[in-house]
């Protein structure tokens, strides 16, 4: 089976007082280009997340959404620093001896002052968080790769069929080619009677008129490529995988075959059917962009 490069999967997962959302989507790329965007809590993971998805995929520019939410009491801890207080109240004291004030210090009042009471992040049960994480990420990435595989048999089946019409394109050629060659070197002869009139015609020369003209314009050697290229591209089709680079390789050989018979091609029927061999290469090519 091939895949496309176009793909979206989704997962939610909820236990106890926890939930992640994740959401995959991608386009087609050269490489494999990941993007995620998550709380900052999870930064810790990016490594994780992002070696756990190479077993999913190996192109396409992917962006990855991660939500979580941990609806717990207990995220945060409020800590009392019973020194620093006894720190605090002391130099006030020395303050209303010094200057000869009243003592009116209030609990209110020295609780406003800095370090007294701190509030520290509850440690991070990272473990169980993975575990949750990795289960949402590849359900996910499970739903994404189904999607890919459901449009991947699509452009399997479309780009077969368009390699079947290429190959009665290249029937048509190697069926015409000769009858050019015959054209010719009758269209030569009766050129060469009307300007002689009644004398006798050179035919050695005009075999080798004939063989210069069939060697201009043979595309034999092309179209023996050309056929190769295509019923090569078809089995890989047929046997998937990762193919997406492969397969440009070939169509960049097909293309440039295609083009060394426009050249050659001094008939217009040929001409014409160069032209549509050529046009639909390029639309072979413009699907495998999107091929993995």
């Amino acid at each position: 089976m091939i895949k496309s490069m176009t793909g979206f999967g989704r997962c939610e997962i909820a236990e106890e007082n926890r939930k992640v959302t994740v959401e995959i989507k991608s386009v087609n790329h050269r490489y494999l280009d990941v993007n995620i965007k998550m709380p900052k809590k999870l930064n810790f993971f990016d490594a994780s997340i992002r070696n756990l998805l190479k077993e999913y995929m190996q192109r396409g520019k992917v962006d990855l959404f991660i939500t979580y939410e941990d609806t717990s009491d207990n995220s945060v801890n409020v800590k009392y620093h019973p020194e620093v207080a006894a720190e605090y109240m002391g130099y006030l004291r020395q303050m209303a001896k010094d200057f000869d004030i009243d003592d009116d210090i209030r609990v209110s009042t020295l609780s406003r002052f800095p370090e007294i009471f701190t509030l520290d992040d509850v440690e991070i049960d990272e473990e169980g968080i993975w575990k949750l994480l990795e289960k949402a990420i590849r359900g996910a990435s499970e739903s994404f790769v189904e999607t890919r595989i459901t449009e991947g048999e699509n452009l399997k089946n479309d780009l077969i069929g368009k390699l079947d019409h290429m190959l009665e394109i290249v029937d048509f050629i190697e069926d015409k080619s000769p009858q050019i060659i015959e054209d010719y070197r009758a269209g030569l002869i009766e050129r060469v009677e009307e300007m002689l009139a009644d004398a006798k015609i050179d035919m050695s020369r005009i075999v080798q008129e004939v063989t210069i003209y069939a060697d201009k314009i043979c595309v034999d050697e092309e179209m023996v490529r050309l056929r190769s290229h295509i019923e090569t591209m078809k089995n890989i089709l047929i046997e998937g995988g990762s193919i997406g680079r492969k397969l440009d390789f070939i169509a960049q050989e097909m293309n440039r075959e295609a083009n060394t018979t426009l050249s050659k091609s001094g008939d217009l029927e040929i001409s014409n059917r160069g032209i549509e061999l050529k046009t639909e290469i390029e639309k072979v090519r413009e699907q495998i962009q999107n091929i993995e």
